[in-house]
């Protein structure tokens, strides 16, 4: 048994989840959010609590069981408290601003970011916070900002994830920097 897919869901106050079809609709005070059930899996509500049971015990559906609970745990999640990831921009004379729905970043070159719909960004300083109600679509936006400038080993310049620890090298000349 899956020690993941056999832990239960407790479902807190305000969010419901409804089973239509293969379709699981998970709603709460932040949206709503949906996800189709994989094969093999199927999922009983008693109360605030969802359980997670296989069909079978062959391969491919032991190992969707644990992704099917997780998947459905994050939805629940979400849609009560939120995902949230912070990219710190690193380097002088780079610069990020809101203009309406695009972010503007001063990398070096010059061309806005679209930010999809269900993502917000807050910019404090050279902070940047990602937050949203989907999960993968949270790190996705924040994948997808930190690639336009990676943190270089040098000096750390660009983007690095808030608590991101960069390897660092040492120069051309062998000394050690701080």
């Amino acid at each position: 048994m899956s020690r993941i897919g056999r832990q239960p869901i407790t479902i807190p106050a305000g969010v419901t989840v409804n089973l239509e079809g293969d379709i699981v609709n998970v709603t709460g005070p932040k949206g709503s959010l949906s996800q189709a059930m994989l094969s093999g899996i199927s999922l009983k509500q008693e109360g605030d609590v969802v359980t997670f049971e296989r069909i079978n015990d062959e391969a491919p559906t032991r190992g969707k069981h644990g992704l099917n609970r997780s998947l459905i745990n994050n939805m629940v999640q979400g849609v009560s408290q939120g995902f949230s990831k912070q990219l710190e921009l690193n380097g002088v004379g780079f610069r990020a601003a809101l203009a309406g729905s695009n972010l503007n970043l001063n990398l070096g070159f010059s061309h806005p970011v679209k930010i999809p719909t269900g993502v917000t960004i807050v910019i404090e300083q050279n902070i940047l916070t990602i937050s949203g109600i989907d999960k993968q679509q949270v790190g996705q936006v924040a994948a997808e900002i930190r690639a336009l400038k990676k943190p270089e080993p040098y000096k750390g310049k660009g983007f690095k994830y808030v608590g991101e620890r960069i390897i660092r090298k040492s120069g051309k000349s062998g000394k050690e920097s701080a």
